[in-house]
């Protein structure tokens, strides 16, 4: 007879099977029991999936093939089908991307009818029969925040020093191993999210902010490390036992971009003439066909620009559009794409004209690390500049046709950029690729499955063996495998 015959009462009230299992009361074995406890729902269809997507048209289309694949493979285990989201779709609020301003709709939507959201990155593959056998050891009646741990070994700039005492102590979770939440703790922090407004400004590194906030100064859960959730490539032995694996090369769609069609503005000043603009020299000024140095003093050494805008200590916006407009004129040569970096980034030009055979110059595309401000009151998304931020042609051209302009010569020109392109309904496109701090300031873990294109400041570190530890591989510039059999097709 089959154990749920003979014993109907257990696995129909699974609280009673928690108790019998744990005292080993039954006579078979425990684990089946304890499964038929935590199994609160029973397939796919109660699981929801976001595919934390972008808007530009090449991410676009890297989510719709992993939503298909994702509905391709719950339909050969037999499962029904359940629901996969692409974030970017799912209204025209420009801070659903940050999450916390979407829990109300998802609550709305499946608190009823749900057990689980499982956010995922475009490039995350998901094993579903591993998965579900995962999420079924979870009772998801309860608070739960699953997802692979990372912390911090360093108290760091970009989470505000926060646990300056012991900055690993605090888990957050690895986007690109995907993170669950039950129910249950949607609907309660959707809640909070409509009676408290969201307090924090700035959106800068957004899984640490989401940990922060649903662990609640300890009033919430913390993360609970889930090790089937992998950041490992699919290929790879180590991820056997995985749920989720991840592509972790860099994204390629062909062969990369000609170095002498990105043109690079440097901006700097004076005095930073002899302190940083020899490093850029020593270390990627050769990769760049097209460079200039704009600065408030004309040094023909270097050689610099000088823009006729006055240096200011913070802000740089009046520089910053000055470049825009100098890119457009017959002053420069005509390139499809400009780069604009601070005189402390450093980067790797091969590894961005590779990813940049992925996007279109003909389309307005802004690229580079994506930060929020306001976003849970509307807000605007903007590509902050100390990682790098690239334009297409396109792109400047809209921006400047449309009459934007800095309020000021010191506001902060990231920020005037990303008003500007909301004011136009234009995306700015995110690549983690791209770093705003040193990578002392990331966890290693993180780091660890990048091929990082750029850093910024030299605070406290060797710049050049940074660039040369991080951003150069051991064949010199690049070992990207540019030949036919060597590109990894993205779309």
């Amino acid at each position: 007879m089959d154990l749920k015959d003979r014993y109907p009462e257990v696995f129909n009230w699974g609280r009673w099977c928690k108790g019998w299992c744990c005292l080993g009361l039954l006579g078979f074995p425990v684990a089946t029991c304890c499964e038929s406890y935590f199994s609160s729902f029973s397939d796919l269809q109660e699981v929801v999936f976001i595919i934390q997507s972008q808007k530009n048209s090449v991410h676009v289309e890297r989510a719709q093939k992993r939503q298909a694949e994702l509905l391709q493979q719950a339909q050969k285990i037999d499962q029904r089908l359940p629901s996969v989201l692409l974030l970017h779709s799912l209204s025209d609020n420009e801070g659903d991307w940050s999450i916390l301003p979407l829990l109300p709709y998802l609550s709305a939507t499946f608190g009823k009818n749900s057990s689980w959201i499982l956010f995922l990155e475009e490039q995350t593959n998901v094993k579903l029969d591993r998965l579900l056998h995962i999420l079924r050891k979870f009772d998801a009646e309860k608070e739960w925040f699953l997802g692979k741990p990372l912390h911090d070994d360093e108290s760091t700039i970009i989470h505000h020093y926060a646990f300056a005492d012991n900055p690993s102590v605090f888990k957050y979770p690895d986007f690109g191993a995907s993170w669950a939440l039950s129910l249950p703790l949607i609907n309660r922090l959707a809640e909070k999210v409509k009676d408290e407004p969201l307090k924090s400004d700035f959106t800068i590194d957004l899984k640490h902010e989401i940990a922060l906030y649903i662990w609640d100064n300890g009033n919430g859960p913390s993360l609970t490390a889930v090790p089937e959730l992998c950041t490992y490539p699919e290929k790879d032995p180590r991820s056997q036992h995985c749920a989720t694996t991840l592509d972790t090369y860099l994204p390629v769609c062909g062969m990369p971009v000609k170095n002498e069609d990105i043109f690079v503005a440097v901006k700097t000043c004076k005095k930073f003439h002899t302190e940083r603009v020899p490093v850029v020299k020593r270390t990627w000024e050769r990769q760049a066909a097209l460079l200039e140095y704009y600065s408030d003093h004309a040094d023909p050494s270097i050689p610099t620009i000088d823009l006729g805008v006055p240096n200011t200590e913070r802000g740089h916006c009046g520089k910053t559009f000055a470049i825009l407009k100098r890119f457009l004129s017959a002053d420069v040569p005509r390139t499809n794409w400009l780069l604009i970096v601070d005189d402390d980034t450093l980067i790797s030009l091969p590894r961005l004209r590779a990813l940049l055979s992925c996007y279109r110059p003909d389309e307005p595309v802004t690229l580079g690390e994506r930060y929020g401000y306001g976003l849970g009151q509307g807000g605007y998304s903007y590509i902050t500049g100390g990682g790098g931020m690239l334009f297409s042609r396109e792109a400047v051209s809209r921006l400047l046709a449309s009459g934007c302009k800095c309020y000021s010569n010191d506001a902060p020109d990231d920020m005037v950029l990303g008003m500007c392109l909301n004011a136009l309904g234009l995306p700015v496109t995110h690549s983690p690729l791209f770093h705003q701090a040193r990578p002392e300031d990331y966890a290693k873990e993180y780091l660890a499955h990048q091929v990082p294109i750029s850093f910024h400041k030299h605070w406290n570190i060797d710049p050049v063996a940074i660039f040369h530890k991080w951003l150069v591989d051991d064949a010199g510039d690049t070992n990207l495998d540019f030949s036919q059999e060597g590109i990894k097709e993205e779309l």
